[in-house]
């Protein structure tokens, strides 16, 4: 048995929920492991990202979004609203941004723990975080229009995300 892990390095742009098609690099990925079959996870460490499966779809709208995108946008915004004033959303409460002030000070600002991204964590933790494929004769069992989808949610500011792939097989 055969684990091979990667990290992708992705950047996102505030004001906008981000879809990024990263199909091409979890191909390329595994076909560099030379693991012929088995499986590959693919996994948002972030708590406001999701990675999710669906078909490609070829038209665009004037702001770049897939036709798709722009419907799961339309979607999650009818169920969840965007955070737009403190106190719309229980989180984050005094106690979360008291803590992340105190044990991340250094690593983050400090506008990261009094952000308004409440509705990014809850379309993330009802879209998912992960998806896991099948490698057959060292492909990717992705169907001939099916893509990857990395999405960062949190439109508050400009981010590097990252983005784990693991392959485990033979």
């Amino acid at each position: 048995m055969i684990i091979k892990t990667e990290t992708l390095i992705l950047e996102s742009l505030g004001n906008k929920i981000n879809y990024m098609n990263i199909t091409e690099d979890v191909k390329n990925f595994i076909k560099k492991t030379g693991i012929k079959e088995g499986a590959c996870h693919v996994v948002s460490p972030h708590t406001t990202c999701s990675v999710i499966f669906e078909e490609f779809s070829f038209d665009t709208n004037y702001r770049g979004y897939e036709f798709l995108q722009q419907d799961l946008n339309e979607l999650m915004d009818d169920l969840i609203k965007k955070c737009e004033v403190e106190g719309q959303y229980h989180h984050p409460g005094p106690k979360h941004i008291k803590a992340g002030l105190e044990l991340f000070q250094k690593k983050f600002s400090p506008e990261a723990f009094t952000m308004l991204n409440t509705d990014a964590h809850l379309k993330s933790t009802l879209i998912g975080t992960s998806e896991t494929f099948i490698v057959e004769n060292g492909e990717l069992q992705v169907g001939d229009v099916g893509s990857i989808y990395f999405i960062d949610w949190d439109q508050n500011r400009d981010r590097t995300r990252k983005c784990k792939i693991q392959v485990i097989g033979i």
